[in-house]
């Protein structure tokens, strides 16, 4: 039917599938294999007692990571719905965590894309003849800017306490021209606003099609920074002082093991770097066919996760040994994670090489298409939720989910303006410690598998992975699903309040105590949705408590039948056939 004839009957559009399984994997691919993977992952392993920190981290990788992975694929496979109507179908307690996921990756639009704008704005600076963050000839230097780029000043920078780097003077007096505190916003940096406005029309055209467009984008976004990864790692390789970071990267601290941070960092890098609890696996899942084989898919797109990010940590780690045994300066030094790597200490080590535009531009395109996979799977997830949630709205011809999602794209834009002004990285660091951070995903965690595990039921879930994919989960998912997961979250969720410390910039500054109460508003807004939505659809359903609680407990009766399912049901409705056929009679 052509869409003229559907606009003039009011259908539907379809929602669509996968053209095929290698666009769903890719676009899970460049979802879950993100920044984290680059900055956060190799850092928290060298911090956190290298080699050993393997450990833990494999220890919830199978606990955690894995079994929430495949659990929320397998809810989108099954029902074929997004983040928020997927729990109508199965839990409707649970469907808070629906809500809760899609407000996280809300506030996590709006911050994250600043990151791709700061990255575009420095790939821009790398085609310059001589890199601007390299030397101290600049109008934005002061007189404590120190080029590291040769050793002759060396041993004269480190002994100076007040002095700083090229590196971190191009980034917060000419980049950022951060100002003394989130009270003073200051004026936006209009060039970074110009690379935002890029980006989000980039990020926009990506999603305007829905999987359409996103299926086919994947096969680059997702690829292409692989062969990016691939040449700095074997170019990092072959730089001297390589090895030095490396061993600094791996060399393993078994007494690290005793102390309880390193485990709780070790879930929370698990939690964030799988993408698990916000419905994103769930969505992507939802355009699989029903038989696609999800228990094989899952298994190797963890595999590759887990395995980017050691191989990222060998690309980070020889660039920066070589940067610490270019200055002779111990690698504690020169060691950074988050933005800290990707725009001050990477690129000082590039500033020290041969051909620093080429491994420049290099890095930030990586960055940028890491970032950007990423980014556009959260908006379309999103969307997909909304779609889903209101089908008769958006779902009919004539434009109007790309009418929704322009307007979500002008939301998170203006929100993402204040983050490019003066005071913008006191804003971002708000959002992406209390809004976005790990806590909140963790209590996602822990009330996921509770709803699917005991009340949805594991068996079900069993029943429904063999039907679609006519193999039987193995054991270890069931132990997981009701007791491993959801305790492991748990704990981890309470040590994470208690260790709680209050955020601060560069070690030094201290936000204004409503500047903290802001950022809890924000972890509440979303942790709150998951209890308040549960007693609300209590006390307002009806019939007695009883009934209440067990309508909402219990799946849809439109979902699919498995194999086990419809010998049951079909004996059922034999019976009540047979009952009201003897009924008749008797009455004739």
């Amino acid at each position: 039917m052509t869409q003229e004839k559907r606009e003039k009957k009011g259908e539907l559009e379809e929602r669509g599938h996968w053209a095929g399984k290698a666009e769903y994997l890719l676009a899970v691919a460049g979802n879950v294999v993100g920044l984290g993977n680059v900055w956060r992952f190799p850092y928290l392993c060298y911090k956190n007692g290298g080699g050993a920190f393997l450990v833990p981290y494999l220890v919830f990788v199978v606990t955690c990571g894995v079994p929430l992975f495949f659990l929320e694929t397998v809810m989108g496979q099954y029902t074929q719905e997004g983040a928020i109507t997927t729990w109508h179908k199965l839990c409707p307690l649970g469907e808070g965590i629906g809500y809760a996921g899609q407000l996280i990756l809300f506030y996590s639009s709006m911050c994250y894309i600043v990151i791709l704008a700061w990255a575009l704005l420095y790939l821009c600076f790398s085609f310059s003849s001589e890199l601007p963050w390299a030397t101290c000839n600049n109008i934005w230097n002061t007189e404590n800017c120190v080029d590291i780029s040769g050793n002759n000043k060396t041993f004269h920078w480190t002994e100076q306490s007040n002095s700083t780097s090229a590196a971190i003077e191009f980034w917060e007096r000419r980049v950022l021209t951060i100002s003394t505190g989130i009270e003073e916003v200051g004026s936006v940096r209009w060039e970074i606003l110009l690379c935002l406005i890029a980006v989000w029309v980039a990020c926009y055209f990506c999603v305007w099609k829905g999987v359409k467009s996103t299926g086919k984008v994947v096969y680059f976004t997702a690829t292409f920074p692989y062969v990016m990864l691939l040449v700095l790692l074997i170019r990092g390789l072959t730089l001297p002082g390589a090895l030095q970071g490396v061993v600094y990267y791996l060399y393993p601290e078994p007494a690290k093991l005793l102390q309880p941070q390193v485990w709780m960092e070790a879930v929370s890098q698990i939690i964030f770097s799988f993408s698990v609890g916000v419905g994103t696996l769930t969505v992507l899942g939802s355009y699989n066919p029903y038989n696609n084989n999800c228990n094989r898919d899952c298994f190797w797109l963890c595999v590759l996760n887990s395995c980017t990010s050691m191989v990222a940590g060998f690309a980070v780690f020889s660039m920066l040994g070589f940067m610490a045994h270019k200055q002779n300066v111990p690698i504690e030094v020169v060691a950074e994670s988050g933005p800290g790597l990707a725009f001050i200490a990477y690129p000082q080590a590039v500033a020290m090489m041969p051909l620093p535009q080429l491994w420049a531009v290099c890095f930030f395109i990586m960055i940028i298409l890491l970032g950007l996979d990423t980014q556009f799977v959260m908006m379309e997830v999103v969307m997909t939720s909304v779609t889903d949630l209101l089908p008769q709205l958006l779902r009919r011809p004539g434009g109007r989910r790309e009418l929704c999602l322009l307007l979500y794209c002008i939301i998170c834009f203006c929100a993402g303006v204040l983050m490019v002004t003066e005071g913008g990285m006191y804003v971002f660091q708000i959002f992406d410690y209390y809004a976005c951070n790990g806590t909140c995903l963790l209590f996602l965690s822990v009330f996921l598998s509770l709803a699917m595990g005991w009340v949805f039921g594991t068996e079900n879930l069993y029943d429904i992975v063999e039907d679609m994919t006519g193999v039987r989960p193995s054991p270890i998912f069931w132990v997981c699903w009701r007791y491993l997961t959801p305790i492991v979250s748990l704990i981890s969720f309470i040590c994470s309040i208690v260790e709680y410390q209050p955020l601060t910039f560069n070690r030094w500054y201290v936000y204004p105590t409503w500047a903290y109460v802001l950022g809890w508003m924000m972890s509440f807004s979303s942790i709150l949705l998951i209890p308040g939505l549960a007693l609300f659809r209590l006390m307002t359903g009806k019939g007695t408590f009883r009934e209440r609680w067990l309508h909402l407990c219990s799946p849809a009766h439109d979902l699919t039948l498995t194999r086990k399912q419809k010998p049951e049901v079909q004996s059922l409705t034999d019976f009540t056939e047979g009952k009201y056929f003897v009924v008749n009679q008797i009455q004739h």
